[in-house]
């Protein structure tokens, strides 16, 4: 009796347990919908460039030339250093050209004397003359002896002319302002400058340069038609970027180009003219030009920071009216004002397209989207 009291007590406990657990009611669970940023693409004109790869060539560079024999004695500047023209930069050793002078001064003293001498004798027998003294042919070879000693003088100043252009050729001088490249002989070196003139270092000016790029023959006839054969720069200040950015930025008129098309590439080169701030750039370095071919009155244009890449090229996020989002893959074009990007197909102009937080979101995702001011 006393075991089914227990039985029946535990039951009536089990029973009581179970009622509650029914009757207790599970506490909704809510999702919390994330706030996105988003922004509508700006409509704007904007101009449109095609970007080609070029080369820096300074304006203004000479090779300095050494024009005699002689060892190399002195070197009067630091490579790299910034020289004027007619700055001397090297001395070759100068005794056999201060012998050559001394030589044809003499000979040019000798060849005065002669026609001292020479003239005198004229003169005389000119005047034997008139007293029949002389005949005809006296006179005559006189003329001709004080001539020729005439002639000698003449050819012993051009000796001494030239003897003196050598010496001065020993002290080689820049040729013109700009930096100068380390020399291409040291001091003790013999040089041979008198045969043929050898090169000793090089002169570039940097104050200017030429933007030397080459472009179709079609992106030409666009280029011709846009400018509609005005007198001038083709284009100015023609957009010239680095693979580093540098302190300044960079513009190019562009002035030149080729009379002819290469044949073999399909291709014109152009020269533009920039200048050179804080002597920052170098010869030879690589630039990127922009050239202008066109304008967009109502080009589309985006945050660039809210593009993405993935295997299929650049996409966006965009959120459409059910506040869902959508993986839209675009195609772009070039930057606008450092911050924004053309795209030339993918977005229309009212569409929201996320601006931030490109990470947390995926295509499907149920957003709140707030417009961006």
């Amino acid at each position: 009796m006393k075991n089914s009291y227990i039985s029946y007590i535990a039951c009536a406990a089990l029973c009581s347990v179970v009622m509650t657990a029914c009757h207790k009611k599970e506490k909704p669970h809510t999702m919390t919908v994330p706030e996105i940023s988003v922004a509508t693409p700006v409509i704007d004109s904007v101009v449109l460039y095609k970007t080609y790869p070029g080369t820096l060539s300074a304006m203004s560079s000479a090779k300095v030339m050494a024009r005699v024999n002689g060892i190399l004695e002195k070197k009067h500047f630091q490579s790299g250093s910034y020289v004027r023209a007619g700055q001397p930069l090297y001395t070759i050793e100068s005794s056999h050209y201060r012998d050559l002078v001394q030589q044809a001064e003499a000979t040019l003293s000798s060849a005065r004397s002669q026609y001292d001498y020479a003239s005198r004798q004229y003169a005389a027998m000119k005047k034997a003359l008139e007293s029949d003294a002389v005949s005809q042919m006296d006179v005559a070879q006189a003329k001709n002896s004080m001539e020729n000693a005439e002639a000698s003088i003449k050819s012993a100043e051009a000796a001494l002319n030239s003897a003196r252009i050598n010496l001065g050729y020993c002290t080689v001088t820049a040729p013109a302002d700009g930096w100068v490249s380390d020399g291409v002989y040291s001091v003790g070196n013999y040089v041979n400058g008198e045969a043929a003139p050898v090169e000793v270092t090089t002169i570039v000016n940097n104050s200017k340069f030429n933007v030397l790029f080459h472009i179709e023959d079609s992106q030409y006839e666009n280029m011709i038609r846009s400018n509609g054969g005005a007198s001038g720069p083709l284009y100015r200040a023609m957009p010239v970027h680095f693979s580093e950015e540098l302190p300044h930025t960079y513009t190019a008129d562009l002035y030149y180009q080729s009379p002819s098309i290469d044949p073999s590439s399909g291709t014109l080169l152009l020269k533009g003219e920039l200048k050179n701030i804080e002597n920052e750039l170098k010869d030879g370095m690589y630039v990127t030009v922009s050239l202008p071919y066109g304008v967009n009155p109502r080009a589309v244009l985006i945050n660039d920071a809210s593009i993405g890449t993935d295997q299929l090229g650049k996409y966006v996020y965009l959120v459409n009216d059910s506040n869902r989002v959508v993986l839209q893959h675009i195609e772009v074009g070039d930057v606008y004002r450092d911050t924004l990007r053309i795209v030339n197909n993918g977005i229309e102009p009212g569409q929201r397209y996320v601006t931030k937080a490109l990470l947390s979101v995926r295509s499907g995702m149920e957003v709140k989207p707030v417009l961006e001011k």
